[in-house]
């Protein structure tokens, strides 16, 4: 038998591993540490001379738990951890910085952000996110409203006031703020100061409850507080927006010449394609006086979502004259706000009386959260009786008591779409 050589082994040499490393072109090297956290960044620089202070040049800070982890519960240590990273990142830092991100769940407003803040006022920082999630508002230092490259902006638990001489962020695109405290009238120069302004999310604010919104570019608003009145200036590209307010105050206003909410709210949104209406908002829209559609339709709405009191007259109105308005919508959420059906008194049955229409485009439809009571189903049978292109209709109730009844109505029903499919889902 022919004997078989024997194979000649390669010695491992792990320099020639290093060299690979070593020798990767600059602009890869860039692209790997722009995926890592900053603490693996900080990490690879033991890799190669090569590596060694590619970190420095990172264009994108960002001070998080995944980041910073720090193992103690002792609060001052904590503190004099992550100020010593940041110091210490910032210190050897060379070249812009783009986007700085200081956000950990131990962190609390210390002085030492005031020195932050004013070190990066002095580069072209376009994306600034900060994050408090601790302790009372963080007075933001007024050298940052001086960032005139700002792109994007998302505050955390931070109160705001800007000086006499702010001009707004010329540049700025994207604003998040919650829970923060600022003055009504700073609130409005910020908004209408901003003329690039796309997307404006505002959640649990104080020290301002009225919504004056002058954004001529904005797009997208979400917005989730406590707040008494909200109006648009201008807005007529805004296309999504999602909105709550939080507290059942039940207050009538005066709105005067006869204009219901529904109305103004609406005046300045021609274009609007998404529209979440959350929480207490409906009860808003249903103040004042209603209208069977309203004067201009929104003919680009495709996706609207609604929680609602099926027990109350008022919003069932308001509900039907949104539905009536959007003759192009293709997908419909109705959430039933139960823990006040469950103490209001029945109303009456307002789609009996109301003119029918149809819902041509209407394809899906979601309605979640219901008990089961006579409302509800003549809602859901009102749907399904003028919804020839429904394509599925998904239910689910609140809880399990009514379940099975619920079942036996829901196959009741007729449907004017063929095609129609129910899906009952569990709670």
């Amino acid at each position: 038998m022919k004997q078989r050589e024997p194979t000649t082994k390669v010695p491992y040499n792990s320099k020639n591993e290093v060299d690979i490393i070593s020798n990767l072109p600059g602009h890869i090297i860039d692209k790997i540490l722009s995926h890592l956290s900053l603490r693996d960044a900080v990490r690879s620089s033991i890799l190669s001379n090569k590596w060694r202070y590619k970190w420095v040049t990172l264009p994108h800070l960002v001070f998080d738990n995944q980041s910073v982890l720090v193992s103690t519960q002792d609060q001052t240590l904590v503190k004099n951890k992550l100020v010593n990273i940041v110091d210490h990142v910032l210190l050897l830092h060379a070249g812009p910085i783009h986007k700085f991100k200081l956000s950990h769940r131990d962190l609390q407003g210390v002085s030492d952000i005031d020195r932050w803040v004013l070190y990066l006022s002095r580069g072209s920082v376009k994306e600034f996110i900060l994050e408090i999630w601790k302790g009372h508002r963080y007075k933001l230092h007024s050298s940052i409203y001086s960032y005139q490259k700002l792109v994007h902006l998302e505050l955390f638990n931070c109160l705001l006031k800007p000086p006499s001489n702010f001009n707004g962020f010329k540049s700025l695109k994207s604003l998040d703020l919650q829970h923060i405290t600022m003055d009504q009238s700073e609130f409005e120069k910020i908004i209408a100061s901003c003329p690039l302004l796309e997307r404006l999310t505002l959640m649990n604010f104080e020290g301002f409850g009225l919504l004056n919104i002058r954004a001529p570019s904005l797009l997208f608003f979400d917005v989730g507080g406590v707040f008494e009145d909200v109006s648009f200036v201008g807005t007529f590209n805004l296309a999504v927006v999602s909105i709550g307010l939080y507290v059942n105050n039940g207050i009538e206003r005066n709105l005067g010449f006869g204009t219901g909410n529904l109305i103004k709210f609406f005046a300045c949104l021609p274009h609007i394609q998404r529209l979440e209406v959350q929480s207490f908002f409906l009860k808003y829209l249903a103040c004042g006086i209603i209208p069977g559609k309203l004067p201009t339709p929104c003919l680009d709405l495709s996706y609207l979502s609604i929680r609602i009191n099926f027990n109350d007259m008022e919003e069932n109105m308001a509900a039907l004259c949104l539905l009536r308005s959007s003759p192009n919508l293709q997908e419909l959420e109705l959430l039933a706000r139960t823990e006040e059906q469950n103490t209001a008194f029945g109303a009456p049955n307002i789609v009996e009386n109301f003119p029918s229409f149809s819902f041509s485009q209407l394809r899906l439809i979601k309605i979640i959260g219901i008990s089961g009571i006579k409302q509800e189903l003549n809602f859901i049978n009102f749907l399904l009786l003028n919804t020839p292109v429904l394509e599925k209709m998904t239910v689910k109730p609140a809880s399990t008591d009514s379940g099975w009844e619920l079942v036996k109505e829901l196959l009741r029903f007729r449907r004017a779409s063929m095609f129609a499919e129910i899906v009952y889902l569990d709670p």
